[in-house]
């Protein structure tokens, strides 16, 4: 089981692959991306919330550290969800996954003044080489192609920020309880922030619409599958390289496009793809060693 914890972080970088894809054809059919990430966030909420309450007086854990990192982490998930999909409404889905895998930069820095991580060349070098490889599989170096805003600028940004947060927010809190109380009180969290944005009308049509599968099926393999998943393999492995880790989604989405759809990928895509592959591998294998 030498690399559990990266293993369930690229599962969980798969789910969200699935529930990217659902939320673009939502997205495409009318709806606005804050009631999309509002509904993702309550059923998510509704899956842990009943999975705590399974066990809950073994679960339940008072404690301060434990409300402080969970409430962090669900300001983060919120930040994540929502400006992530005003960064493709902005701009591109290209610009919106380049700037959001910003996260590991925001996830070392922060580790390197908590001293919770130390700075080496080897990780900084990986930082650079996956963030040049998700700028060639998403073609965002091509400007003729794709639509740059300022808007679209600041949201990825504020995204792959938020997903930094929730990193070193389940990071915490997950050492203080278990998953299931971690996560409801992160996603409780989040459906409190959004509901003072969301239109109330809106999420009402949802019930009503012939929608609602999508909406359920998004908010339990985007949300409630997904983040069990990612918590524990987070649990096992640092923020920095869970943060890279994660980076297996564009490349997941690149290969069902080919498999499934049939879009055809680039040289550049195809070196983008290997870098990030072979990066992960490295720092998969140097983490093992180090823990031995």
């Amino acid at each position: 089981m030498r690399f559990a914890g990266i293993g369930l972080v690229m599962v969980a970088a798969i789910c969200w692959v699935v529930s990217g894809g659902i939320a673009d054809i939502l997205m495409a059919k009318g709806w606005d991306p804050v009631v999309i990430s509002f509904c993702r966030g309550f059923v998510g909420f509704i899956c842990f919330f009943t999975w705590s309450l399974f066990s809950f007086w073994q679960n339940w854990v008072i404690s301060n550290d434990l409300y402080k990192w969970a409430l962090l982490a669900g300001v983060g998930i919120a930040g994540n969800f929502t400006f992530y999909f005003f960064s493709i409404q902005a701009s591109s889905i290209a610009v919106a996954v380049t700037l959001m895998y910003t996260a590991p930069v925001f996830v070392m820095l922060i580790s390197f003044l908590l001293l919770i991580e130390r700075s080496t060349w080897f990780k900084w070098r990986c930082i650079v080489v996956v963030l040049i490889a998700v700028i060639l599989l998403t073609d965002a170096y091509n400007f003729n192609s794709i639509s740059v805003s300022f808007l679209g600028v600041v949201y990825g940004l504020a995204s792959g920020f938020s997903y930094a947060l929730f990193i070193f927010g389940f990071k915490h809190a997950s050492s203080i309880a278990k998953p299931q109380m971690t996560l409801t009180i992160a996603f409780f969290t989040l459906c409190c922030i959004l509901f003072l944005f969301v239109d109330n009308h809106e999420v009402a049509a949802v019930v009503r619409s012939s929608d609602i599968g999508s909406f359920l099926l998004l908010g339990i393999v985007g949300a409630g599958i997904s983040f069990i998943i990612y918590l524990i393999g987070l649990r096992r492995t640092t923020p920095t390289t869970a943060s890279m880790v994660a980076m297996i989604e564009p490349v997941t989405a690149s290969l069902f496009g080919v498999i499934l759809l049939g879009n055809q990928l680039t040289i550049n895509q195809v070196f983008g793809m290997g870098f990030i592959l072979v990066t992960i591998t490295l720092l998969s294998v140097k983490q093992s060693d180090d823990n031995q």
